[in-house]
């Protein structure tokens, strides 16, 4: 009895084998060589900044897509994509270098703290049952969520200010750590000419007198940098400065004019000292 149901097994198996054999045979459809092709050029560091699901995701992309507008490596950049781009005998679009920034400058000792925090050490958890330890409910909790969402090392925590820092040398603006953080303070911006760039390291949008007690780097949308712009890169909404950087001619003067100093200028020189300062200083 026994080997009569071996070989019945062993049939229905063989027949299914057969079936699947078949099936696969017909339905095959095969793949464009292309495809290969590309993921090889690709860096292969399957991070998902692209927008899809790693790298051969792009890759089949990249052959399907009739143009290649929206198609962008983070972390090839404009190279990759140039490389690609005449493999596939299309035009390639060159983008702006990006990197992340930390909208938040509410370091320990301007940003004090009002209670501790005693439960599982992660942003996401924090965020969801309380607005943190210090009087801004819209600033970093610190707790690092986004330095485990970067698979490049390219931001840490910074043990003195409690903030996170990003190592622009390293970060390839995949976003990783802009979708980690449940406050939304990390942001993609454009890299800048020389690496200069000057944005709000501010997210408050509690009206100024509120986040100026919370903070002492504050926003506090007094519109001193939007009416010193000449350029139309500054808007105040909801009580909070923001800087378009498609816009912005880095020029530095609302620098100048913030009285809070939340307003950061990356990469420039040191600023020259007025000569009118120099001669009282020799008097």
């Amino acid at each position: 009895m026994v080997g009569v149901t071996i070989a019945f097994l062993a049939v229905v198996g063989a027949l299914a084998a057969g079936l699947l054999f078949v099936v696969s045979k017909k339905f095959y459809v095969e793949e464009d060589a292309r495809i290969e092709q590309v993921n090889e050029i690709l860096p292969g560091a399957n991070c998902g900044g692209c927008g899809f699901p790693g790298c051969s995701g792009f890759a089949r992309a990249c052959v399907e897509a009739e143009s290649m507008d929206r198609l962008f490596c983070t972390v090839g950049g404009n190279d990759v994509m140039l490389k690609v781009a005449e493999m596939l005998g299309r035009a390639a679009v060159q983008t702006d270098p990006k990197v992340a920034v930390v909208r938040c400058n509410g370091n320990c000792e301007d940003r004090p703290r009002v209670n501790q925090y005693d439960g599982a050490s992660t942003c996401a958890i924090a965020s969801s049952t309380y607005g943190g330890e210090t009087g801004c409910t819209f600033g970093c909790f610190g707790l690092g969520d986004c330095t485990l969402a970067c698979g490049f090392d390219a931001i840490h925590m910074n043990p003195a200010t409690g903030l996170p820092e990003v190592d622009e040398e390293k970060c390839t603006a995949c976003g990783a750590c802009v979708k980690a953080c449940p406050k939304m303070i990390i942001e993609l911006r454009n890299k800048g000419p020389k690496g200069r760039r000057i944005f709000v390291s501010c997210v408050n949008k509690d009206k100024g007198a509120v986040a100026r007690k919370a903070c002492n780097n504050a926003c506090i949308g007094c519109s001193k940098c939007e009416k010193e712009c000449k350029f139309d890169a500054i808007t105040i909404e909801n009580n909070l400065a923001y800087i378009d950087h498609n816009k912005c001619r880095l020029c530095r003067k609302c620098v100048e004019v913030c009285p809070t100093g939340a307003i950061h200028e990356i990469n420039f020189p040191p600023r020259k000292v007025k000569e009118e300062v120099i001669a009282t200083v020799e008097a």
